[in-house]
């Protein structure tokens, strides 16, 4: 199953579920969905249609995205510098709801302490059908699509790599 789904070493993710009890085969689904909500490290076109949808409306909620990458582009920033830079946030979103949903969050009251958040496979009446869906932050890096574990891509090091040299050089 886990090769179909194209994960990377599939026997060992069935291994961990068979030998360690760990319901591995819906960490993985749920974090390849959460993946598919990050932008594509290829493809910068996403940032044209977000320029012009909050130029025509910019008192709209999440306008500021596409504000904020209009005056970066005008300014002349390498979209695909900040393609990585939406990524990377992106990514780090997952990886922290990854790890709220293994705790809680009292907002520092004492008296709400013992609340706390858990992911669960259900039924169709919403019922769990089995243990809490936990570690997802363990694993987000190893289903980053790209391979790279949100390592930098060559374009992104090849413009810092420029930028280092122009840096270097005397004026």
């Amino acid at each position: 199953m886990f090769a179909r789904l194209g994960a990377s070493e599939p026997e060992s993710w069935a291994r961990s579920q068979v030998l360690e009890g760990i319901p591995q085969l819906l960490r993985y689904l749920f974090l390849k969905a959460a993946w598919r909500n990050v932008e594509s490290d290829d493809d910068t076109s996403w940032m044209r249609s977000e320029v012009e949808r909050a130029n025509a409306r910019p008192e709209e909620p999440y306008a500021g995205l596409g504000l904020g990458l209009d005056q970066c582009l005008r300014q002349g920033v390498d979209p695909v510098v900040l393609n990585e830079m939406i990524r990377c946030a992106q990514a780090t979103m997952i990886f922290r709801i990854g790890y709220l949903l293994d705790g809680g969050d009292s907002g520092g009251l004492e008296e709400l302490r013992d609340i706390s958040w858990a992911l669960f496979e259900t039924d169709a009446d919403g019922r769990p059908t089995g243990p809490a869906i936990g570690g997802l932050h363990e694993s987000v890096l190893e289903l980053d699509p790209t391979g790279r574990e949100m390592r930098p891509p060559e374009a992104l090091r090849a413009i810092a790599s420029r930028n280092e040299v122009s840096d270097a050089a005397p004026s």
